[in-house]
């Protein structure tokens, strides 16, 4: 695609948007009032429009048979894709806080015919997936809302498999603070960095 000045200066004002939205009314990860949902959702899909999430999750290293954790899925926009590429005999777990998140997956699920999607309402931090669940785990565009990113990483680590891989990217926050935070987690090292997100293997 293209990239014009006038897709420039959308993506400009969504980042600015979401920047402002998240800091101001969605400080804490454990649940976003509805209204701010919808519109992270809304703001979200303009940027799909822009910037196709399918690119991303084409590069991570999923691959067909595998257990993927998407948490903190949003209103889905990555499970479409996920889900062709763990395949048939594959799973994945799209993982959120938010019922309306949870709503969302489970109309995308029925709708396009994700039979290998499993939606998750998760309480806080937890997720309910069994230990050691997962060959990895995906969590975009929410770090920066985590209040507590210890916990939250903790949890990630939990569900993840000793050889497993976590990719995480910054959200709306500095490289450096998310590397602090992993540092800090004792749980987690960093393997990888791209301009997009870090890999991680589990310690």
């Amino acid at each position: 695609m293209i990239v014009t000045k006038a897709h420039r200066g959308l993506r400009g004002v969504v980042r600015q948007y979401m920047t402002t939205l998240t800091h101001n009314a969605a400080k804490r990860i454990d649940r976003v009032p509805d209204l701010y949902f919808r519109l992270m959702s809304l703001t979200i899909r303009i940027r799909d429009r822009i910037r196709p999430p399918e690119r991303l999750l084409t590069g991570i290293g999923i691959r067909e048979g595998m257990t993927v954790v998407d948490y903190g899925c949003g209103p889905g926009s990555y499970i479409r894709k996920a889900s062709g590429l763990v395949g048939a005999t594959g799973t994945v777990y799209a993982v959120d806080v938010h019922e309306l998140a949870i709503e969302s997956v489970s109309r995308r699920v029925k709708d396009e015919g994700l039979v290998n999607v499993v939606p998750v309402l998760a309480t806080g931090y937890a997720s309910g997936l069994p230990d050691a669940a997962a060959d990895l785990v995906y969590a975009f565009d929410m770090f920066h809302m985590v209040d507590d990113p210890k916990a939250f990483l903790a949890e990630l680590r939990r569900v993840t498999k000793p050889d497993g891989t976590l990719i995480l990217d910054d959200g709306h926050q500095p490289r450096e603070k998310t590397r602090r935070a992993l540092r800090a987690s004792g749980l987690w090292t960093i393997e990888e960095e791209t301009g997009e997100y870090l890999r991680c293997r589990p310690l």
